[in-house]
């Protein structure tokens, strides 16, 4: 039986918190950021946690429990 793998995306881009919750990044940073407010781009700089509703297909993706 071959190990199995989490999923080389989802590992790049979540992390697990210390209580379990899991830990993102917000999107529209990466360019285009003339027109965006300070205020917005400072926003998106901090990370966020993920959707109740969506933790499961992302411990999933990460083989987690």
């Amino acid at each position: 039986m071959p190990k199995v793998k989490p999923c080389s995306g989802a590992k790049k881009r979540f992390k697990l918190t210390g209580s379990g919750k899991i830990k993102r990044k917000h999107a529209f940073k990466s360019h285009i950021l003339t027109k965006k407010s300070t205020k917005r781009k400072r926003r998106l700089t901090k990370a966020g946690l993920v959707h109740k509703s969506d933790e499961n297909n992302i411990k999933q993706l990460l083989r987690i429990g």
